[in-house]
């Protein structure tokens, strides 16, 4: 029986139409979108005590500098919408703090960190190094340097004593799950467990280091991006020199014509997460302060401390699934998540509830149909996931997913987080099918992609 779609202002224009079965073309029934579900969201966080334990809560992370900045990331996807119009400004300015604040040290602290760790004097690593610092993340500081051979580069440096401070935090964690809770409920089991878990290696530049060189390599003479190369002999547990690329942030690429910006967010998607498919590995901390537009078009991509290589049998189990939610194939999607353990207890989640949970997260990518990815969108998917005060999905939201998806599943959320920001718009699904049925592209960027894949990558 078919089940109207729930249409709303924050659909914005965007329609759900037809999905493509993999051995059919036929119409499959409408069903219960994702888009315009946040009204409940909205009224929840119109109670003043919420707001007012989101300034706490602030508040409080503000002192914890990196750790902060990683759940500033992730808040900065719901969209402001959200929050009633009187509180929104207030909020934002709130969520900036998480978002952008980092450490302000001077560069002499900066220099030293450098030079104890490469145990040399600055002026004989560099020919040039400029104090002044181009870039934040959440651990470190960014500076343009030029070696001696005249290679421009950036220098990313750890703040002094932040390793100490972040595993301080990771110890602490505990102590503020209730704070959090009390403001995105599904937050705490979903994000903060992950940061525990995967923060540690983000403290290690060389791990990192390691990382890029072999994601810049893998990419090396892509078409449509670029990962910076990194020079090992010059990083350290501390401190990571990479080739710099200029290129445009991501709040001016939001200003972009609409064509530009829809040929990036296709170029973001195939990286976030047909790299996954692909390759059976990828990054896990996509946002928009680690893309820009390089000069020649390519998109680069910064930051690889948080890194994930997949066992390709778990690769072709989510695989397997979203080809079963494409096809309507209730019952055996059903199946594959009772025998992978993602359902625990068949007795609180039916079929039914399975599927649509599945749709909510991902039916973006698996509507057969140019669609715009808003805010709107981004944040009622990722709300309808973690958050249990929402009547819909509660049986799925007490089930437990399997730590080796748990990545993958945030690197979804914050890719079309993403992309909600860019407003891009693309037929998602069309370009999945080239990773989820080998199908040949349909777009110019994506036979541009498999012209690459297939001309030489494995001689790189």
């Amino acid at each position: 029986m078919d089940k109207p779609i729930v249409t709303s202002r924050l659909a914005r224009g965007s329609k759900l139409g037809a999905v493509a079965a993999a051995q059919a073309v036929r119409k499959r029934r409408t069903r219960l979108s994702m888009i315009g579900r946040s009204a409940e969201v909205k009224a929840r966080l119109a109670d003043e005590s919420v707001l007012e334990l989101t300034t706490h809560l602030v508040r409080v992370l503000g002192e914890m500098k990196g750790l902060a900045m990683k759940l500033g990331q992730w808040l900065s996807m719901l969209d402001l919408d959200l929050v009633p119009p009187t509180h929104r400004e207030a909020f934002q300015s709130s969520l900036a703090v998480l978002r952008d604040q980092a450490p302000a040290l001077p560069f002499a602290a900066m220099r030293e960190v450098i030079e104890e760790d490469l145990g040399r004097p600055l002026a004989e690593l560099f020919a040039d190094f400029d104090p002044t610092p181009i870039a934040a993340a959440s651990i470190g500081q960014v500076y343009r340097a030029t070696r001696h051979d005249g290679v421009a580069v950036a220098v990313k440096v750890q703040y002094p004593g932040i390793d100490a401070a972040v595993r301080a935090d990771l110890r602490n964690l505990g102590l503020i799950r209730t704070m959090v809770a009390a403001v995105l409920p599904g937050f705490t089991v979903a994000v903060l467990d992950e940061l525990r878990t995967n923060t540690e290696h983000e403290l290690d530049y060389t791990r990192e280091a390691s990382t890029q060189q072999h994601v810049s390599e893998m990419f090396a003479e892509h078409p449509l991006l670029v990962v910076p190369r990194v020079f090992p002999e010059q990083s350290s547990r501390r401190v990571m020199v990479t080739e710099y690329h200029p290129g445009i942030r991501f709040d001016e690429v939001r200003a972009l014509p609409t064509a530009q910006r829809d040929r990036i967010g296709e170029i973001v998607y195939r990286f976030y997460l047909g790299s996954l498919f692909e390759f059976a590995e990828f990054c896990g901390d996509p946002h928009p302060g680690n893309i820009l537009l390089g000069a020649d078009g390519r998109v680069v991509f910064l930051d690889f401390g948080l890194f994930k290589r997949m066992d390709r049998t778990h690769v072709d189990f989510e695989m397997t699934c979203l080809r079963a939610a494409a096809e309507d194939r209730i019952d055996d999607l059903y199946q594959l998540m009772l025998e992978r353990g993602v359902i625990e207890d068949h007795t609180l989640v039916s079929p039914a509830e399975c599927y649509e949970y599945v749709l909510s997260a991902a039916e973006w990518c698996l509507v057969d149909e140019e669609l715009t990815i808003t805010p709107d969108m981004a944040s009622s998917s990722v709300l309808l996931a973690i958050d249990p005060r929402l009547a819909e999905f509660s049986g799925m939201r007490k089930q437990n997913l399997p730590p080796e998806h748990l990545l993958s599943r945030r690197a979804d959320f914050m890719t079309l987080g993403t992309l909600g920001q860019l407003g891009a718009t693309a037929n998602w699904h069309r370009i999945a099918r080239e990773w989820l049925y080998n199908e040949a592209p349909t777009t110019e960027l994506g036979r541009r992609h498999r012209q690459w894949l297939t001309s030489g990558r494995d001689q790189r």
